[in-house]
């Protein structure tokens, strides 16, 4: 697909004014080290300290004991028990996948496909960061992405991180993955319903509009926002969303024993970093992920893929 061609899908899908400008965001600020996004320092775009650090850790035969953990996927399950949940959804399973940059290293996109055989769950999502790197090529990431999707069930929402260019829009959605850009969608069962709701990238291209994302959304009703960063979860909690699923982090990846992180990536507070927190009246889970970045290693911090569990408090009366 061309470049010409992508522009007309991405002015189709999302509408002139969006297209042009999340274009034009990227072309200003792809792989600069300093004074974008959140977070003013964006380690991930400084390459040669990349291949120092991987330099480095061969020298001390730590790097094929690290790159050996990032195999080591662990199936997490995070029970969410709320009372706002409708009755019809007590007991529904959602399946989170996080951080893939699945071009970087292909043993964990082989254990991630062998573990999803022993899964159940109703609807799958995936928080952001398909690609490596933060620009150039995305083709292997996208058949990376294409060769997990192959082996997920049939309604599967996503939603673009940092590391994502707009050009991937049309060929993840091509592979079946409803992407969510500032936009919602409702699943329905025997007349009750929740929302699934997905917003642009929040930490780099500052592509995110959660008012957009909630506008057609109940207040009253259950709403799940997707968003690759937890760090907008002071605006996702007032936009009364219940629930946040988020990544970005991969808790840290490389951590000192006890899982403590090193550094997150992230301004927010460090018990955020990982798995389930509350803020306010809103539950929060921010996955460590399957992939890794800047550096194929894990330590103290192994990859995983969340299935969270809905459930309603047994003593409350069906509604």
């Amino acid at each position: 697909m061309t470049e010409q061609d992508i522009l007309v899908r991405l002015e189709e899908r999302l509408g002139r004014v969006h297209a042009r400008q999340r274009l034009g965001i990227e072309r200003d600020h792809e792989a600069q080290i300093f004074g974008q996004g959140i977070n003013f320092f964006h380690p991930e775009n400084w390459y040669s300290v990349h291949a120092g650090i991987r330099t480095f850790l061969k020298l001390t035969g730590l790097y094929w004991r690290g790159k050996k953990n990032t195999e080591r996927i662990a199936i997490q399950h995070n029970y969410i028990e709320r009372e706002d949940i409708p009755p019809k959804f007590d007991g529904f399973t959602i399946l989170q996948l996080s951080d893939l940059h699945a071009d970087m290293n292909p043993g964990p996109m082989r254990r991630l496909v062998d573990l999803l055989s022993e899964v159940k769950y109703d609807v799958c999502v995936l928080t952001g960061d398909y690609r490596g790197k933060t620009f150039g090529p995305f083709d292997a990431a996208l058949q990376g992405v294409a060769s997990v999707r192959s082996h997920l069930k049939e309604t599967v929402y996503g939603v673009l991180g940092n590391h994502d260019t707009i050009r991937m829009l049309p060929g993840l959605e091509e592979i079946g993955i409803r992407m969510l850009l500032n936009e919602s969608e409702a699943i329905t069962l025997d007349g009750q319903r929740i929302h699934f709701a997905g917003i642009d990238d929040a930490h780099y291209y500052r592509a995110d509009n959660i008012q957009n994302a909630a506008s057609t959304i109940p207040h009253d009703e259950f709403s799940i926002l997707l968003s690759h960063t937890p760090e907008i979860y002071r605006q996702a909690a007032h936009a009364d969303f219940k629930l946040l699923l988020s990544g970005h982090t991969h808790g840290g990846q490389v951590c000192l024993p006890g899982s403590i992180p090193i550094t997150l990536d992230a301004v927010l507070p460090r018990r955020m970093g990982c798995g389930p927190w509350k803020y306010h009246n809103m539950s929060g889970y921010t996955s460590v992920g399957v992939g890794s970045s800047i550096v194929a290693v894990r330590f103290n911090c192994p990859p995983e893929i969340t299935l969270h569990h809905l459930r309603r408090p047994k003593s409350l009366p069906p509604r």
